[in-house]
């Protein structure tokens, strides 16, 4: 694991292009403690920085940029099935300096092309790549969008890196906060792929090449697909497994274990994640199955017992002999990391298990370089509770006349005062709500649930924080959704929950819970591995039919079919608890003045970005008792956090 930057500039006389680069690769040095490096030919613009965590070849050997004939590359990440792709070529007759990954890339680059030797690759990366006798810079990225890359295109200078701080660096950069973005942050905790808090500011898209040459004196950028996760999705659920549900059990169970076995490759010390769940416990089970000694595993635990899953991982580590660590995490810690967030996530982010993310990644980082999660269990097999409800919820809801539900939600907004009675009106007098500011918004957002006249319309109602952010970000205009393409996807005679699970891989995944990992792990140093997201693993889950995913009324069958290999049931029939943080009571008590400093209604009018009556009105909701807006409360003061750190002005 390590981090990348670089610039494609036909501007000179702008300074040092080595003092940027450096300056780019600095800030990157979390990422990279190990090595650093840097390459440049000021004749073409082109500049590569590099900073190396060692995984694999730790030596001088796997130095980067690493350059190979006409082509240099830094790269970001693992590739797991590196020794069999080394194979074949040392059978064609290529010699290696190393043992190294990115060589082997870098090998089968030259032979095959850069789409044609990423296709053949398992593994999770971003990748620079500067081909000299063309000109031309490849950007690209895993298939799931695991490790991170950002462009930037301002004028003459195209800036790249692993992370936001990096480009900020360069003396050509120019920030301006898109206020479409931050419209859309406000929806989902998080700033959507492939947008960024910034105008001109872009990531590489999952399973996507961005090619880029110098043009009059301009980047000229073309973009290209080795995966297409649309593509892929449609063929399985057009052909989906006739295998009976044991024996896809059975194929799940000899599929993983390959996976996790391949994954587990590294001359440092490796351990995982595990909360006690079903992701992490099956992960860790087949771990320990490929293992000569027990696997070391980490959890973190809350002194509130509603948030506590440490009793748990506790008990499965037990049953499967790890070498077990678990810390707690109060709110004075608590406290103490958020200062850092903004700094950590470089734009706006707000998913509030950031901070057991990093706490546990802190505690890891000392005893292993490299851990294993569950992550994509859930997107994969069906694990969350909302796509049934979902499903019943809109069943009911659809019911009702969507001019009627729209006409409801129209009144409401012009007259305030009348929300409880237009709910009323729509839902034959059930909600029997009191008057008073609080009433106001939870009708608010009721009604804006029920204004979608689809679907996806109604699951996008479901995953949002801020139902009525148009009226929060001032001047905010419409703009590209990346909701529209996935909501193209869903037809009259679909899969309602086989296409929430896509979506969810595709968005919520992507924009939330790998950003959030990368982040927190590389913050320590540490490498993350999710070996649930291996692409020959997804396309064999997106094949099972959805009534295998939920067999028996719940989601993930086929992982608690397999798990129940490993651990007793009372381990794994249980509620599921996710990986939350008892905000509501921390924002009241021990974060309540800082939290009181951020959303200060002088404070917010001035700035210029927010509407201070709907963030105010929310939060004196809160304080009174009642934790309904507390995820939409933290989106708030993680932007504001943000603001302070970067200075941004409207």
């Amino acid at each position: 694991m390590c981090g990348l930057a670089g610039f494609l500039t036909a501007r000179t006389g702008h300074g040092s292009a080595a003092g940027a680069l450096r300056a780019m690769g600095g800030a990157l040095s979390h990422r990279g403690p190990d090595d650093s490096g840097e390459w440049q030919d000021p004749d073409a613009g082109i500049g590569l920085a590099h900073r190396r965590l060692s995984i694999i070849d730790t030596s001088s050997a796997g130095h980067q940029p690493m350059v190979s004939g006409q082509l240099v590359i830094a790269f970001n990440g693992e590739i797991y099935n590196y020794r069999r792709l080394r194979e074949e070529l040392v059978a064609d007759g290529y010699r290696f300096r190393g043992d190294s990954d990115t060589e082997v890339l870098l090998r089968l680059i030259e032979v095959h092309g850069v789409e044609a030797a990423l296709s053949r690759c398992h593994g999770m990366f971003a990748l620079a790549l500067w081909d000299r006798a063309h000109r031309r810079l490849c950007l690209a990225r895993d298939r799931f969008g695991e490790k991170p890359l950002y462009v930037a295109v301002l004028g003459e200078t195209l800036l790249f890196g692993s992370e936001l701080a990096a480009l900020r660096t360069h003396p050509h950069w120019i920030g301006k906060i898109s206020r479409h973005a931050l419209h859309l942050y406000f929806r989902h905790n998080c700033v959507p792929q492939p947008l960024t808090v910034y105008e001109n500011v872009f990531q590489v898209g999952p399973g996507e090449v961005v090619s880029a040459h110098l043009d009059r004196g301009r980047p000229c950028l073309r973009q290209s697909e080795y995966w297409n996760a649309d593509e892929v999705w449609r063929a399985a659920g057009a052909t989906p497994s006739e295998t009976a549900p044991a024996e896809l059990v059975d194929e799940f169970i000899d599929r993983a274990g390959e996976v996790v076995e391949r994954q587990m490759i590294a001359d440092v010390p490796l351990g995982a994640f595990l909360s006690g769940g079903i992701d992490s416990s099956l992960v860790v089970a087949l771990m320990q199955e490929h293992a000569a000694r027990p696997i070391r595993t980490f959890t973190i635990g809350f002194t509130e017992d509603a948030f506590n899953e440490a009793e748990y991982a506790r008990r499965v580590a037990g049953h499967l002999g790890t070498d077990h660590t678990e810390i707690f995490l109060s709110a004075s810690e608590a406290r103490d990391l958020i200062p850092e967030l903004p700094r950590i996530y470089g734009e706006p982010f707000a998913d509030s298990s950031q901070l057991p993310s990093l706490l546990v990644s802190r505690v890891t980082r000392q005893q292993v370089t490299v851990a294993l999660s569950g992550d994509g269990g859930d997107e994969f097999y069906g694990g969350y509770t909302r796509y049934p409800e979902t499903v019943e919820n809109w069943r009911r809801i659809s019911q009702r006349p969507g001019a009627l539900r729209q006409a409801a939600w129209r009144c409401a907004q012009v007259a305030p005062d009348g929300l409880v009675t237009a709910l009323n009106g729509i839902t034959g007098g059930r909600w029997d709500i009191a008057k008073g500011e609080g009433a106001k918004l939870r009708v608010m957002d009721r009604l804006a649930y029920d204004t979608a006249t689809t679907l996806p319309a109604y699951y996008l109602n479901v995953m949002s924080f801020w139902k009525d952010r148009c009226r929060l970000v001032r001047g905010a205009g419409v703009g590209p959704d990346p909701e529209e393409p996935l909501a193209g996807l869903f037809g009259d005679a679909d899969d309602p929950l086989r296409w929430m699970m896509f979506r969810d891989s595709q968005r919520y995944m992507n924009d939330d819970i790998l950003t959030k990992v990368d982040r927190a792990a590389m913050r320590y140093s540490l490498e993350t591995r999710a070996p649930l997201l291996d692409h020959d693993l997804a396309r064999f889950a997106w094949g099972v039919p959805t009534p295998v995913h939920f067999h028996d009324g719940r989601g993930k069958w086929i992982l608690r079919q397999a798990l129940a290999r490993y651990l007793p049931g009372d381990l794994i029939d249980r509620p599921k608890m996710g990986f939350a943080i008892p905000l509501g009571n921390w924002l009241r008590t021990d974060l309540r003045e800082w939290a009181e400093d951020l959303l200060e209604p002088k404070r917010l009018r001035e700035e210029g970005w927010l509407d201070e009556k709907q963030v105010r009105a929310r939060w004196i909701y809160h304080i009174n008792g009642d934790d309904r807006y507390a995820l939409a409360l933290w989106s708030v003061l993680m932007f504001q956090a943000w603001l302070r750190v970067t200075g941004a002005r409207a």
